[in-house]
């Protein structure tokens, strides 16, 4: 048994990895830096747009993270 779940942990931790989530469980999410310049011009649904292009964020996720930035 103790094999197994050593075994579906490790899995877990590729599969999170993968998908850039940390040990936190909130995404590993870095803008890029045309979403910093859509911000710095005011532009912030531009800016929730273009990141969520490139994360694959929900409309919801990607809000809430440009709001915190």
């Amino acid at each position: 048994m103790k094999d197994r779940v050593e075994r579906l942990e490790s899995r877990m931790d590729f599969l999170f990895r993968s998908l850039g989530i940390n040990d936190s469980g909130a995404p590993a999410w870095k803008p890029s830096p045309r979403v910093f310049d859509l911000l710095r011009r005011g532009k912030k649904v531009e800016a929730i747009k273009s990141f969520r292009e490139e994360s694959g964020a929900s409309l919801k996720d990607a809000k809430n993270f440009i709001e915190g930035l």
